[in-house]
């Protein structure tokens, strides 16, 4: 039997367990952090290759390519958007060529095919439905093109791709050069909502946040060879896909993950970032 004492006591041990068993369940049942950097369809901002299970490398897809020029083998905390610019490429033109299932989910070890397949169907348009559905390991054994006519096919978009006639993206000042080993661009002031233009004719081919350190960014592909990269924006006024012009506005200039308004711009020959400045006319 317990008396007013013991009940009292009792009581208060309950309440206690009652308070440690809610803390408990409130911690195991934490909502795991959202990611908002992401949208349907494209490669998530902190989706990364991951190492944490021993994989046989013989058994990830493209396997038979690593090594083989043309293809990448991925490292561990890689995304496929950073693969992408660093090679010059469109994610969605990689996810293709590497036949990714899901452009989210990326293994370490997997090899991705980062150039175009070299098949007929890369400089003749109008066959270019095997080009979407065919793997790389597939691309990489069709039978090459004919010997005579490749010479002259492979240097005409060569020589052409070096006259892209960049202008300045934006009229504000230079408050930071170029530096290979801290800045890959130039970094152009300004005040929140200024212009942001195209620095020559091309196709978007990323326009979004899901790349860390770039906040809102774009992506334009001018050639095979000439990439450039807006970074920092306030607002973005192009889509994936979309053909731009020389000088047309496709930003509003921002701080999105920077700490001032600026704007980063950066010149990529064949996915490896250059001085802007030796291709920007003096002002």
């Amino acid at each position: 039997m317990l008396d007013s004492r013991g009940l009292l006591t009792w009581g208060t041990s309950l309440v206690a367990a009652a308070v440690l068993a809610g803390c408990g369940s409130t911690s195991l049942n934490k909502a795991p952090v959202e990611d908002r950097g992401s949208s349907a369809g494209r490669p998530s901002a902190t989706t990364s290759a991951t190492g944490t299970a021993k994989v046989d490398p013989a058994t990830l897809p493209g396997a038979e390519n690593a090594g083989k020029p043309g293809y990448y083998t991925v490292k561990p905390g890689e995304t496929l958007m950073r693969i992408a610019m660093e090679h010059g490429q469109s994610w969605k033109d990689i996810a293709r060529w590497s036949n990714l299932e899901n452009p989210n989910v990326i293994e370490v070890g997997q090899v991705l095919r980062v150039v175009p397949p070299t098949s007929s169907v890369v400089t003749q348009p109008a066959p270019a439905a095997p080009a979407v559905s065919g793997s790389a390991s597939t691309a990489a054994a069709t039978p090459a093109p004919v010997p005579s006519p490749a010479p002259a096919a492979a240097e005409a978009p060569a020589a052409a791709d070096n006259n892209v006639g960049f202008i300045w993206p934006s009229s504000g000042t230079v408050i930071a050069g170029f530096d290979d080993s801290r800045n890959k661009g130039l970094d152009i002031g300004g005040k929140a909502g200024d212009p942001v233009v195209a620095a020559a004719d091309g196709r978007v081919i990323y326009a979004g946040a899901g790349l860390r350190g770039y906040g809102n960014l774009i992506l334009i592909k001018h050639n095979n060879t000439y990439l450039t990269a807006y970074a920092h924006n306030q607002t973005l006024l192009v889509k994936d896909d979309q053909v731009v012009r020389k000088g047309q506005k496709i930003a509003e200039m921002g701080s999105s993950d920077a700490d001032r308004v600026k704007l980063h711009f950066e010149v990529r020959r064949q996915g490896k970032p250059v001085d802007p400045s030796r291709y920007l006319p003096s002002r």
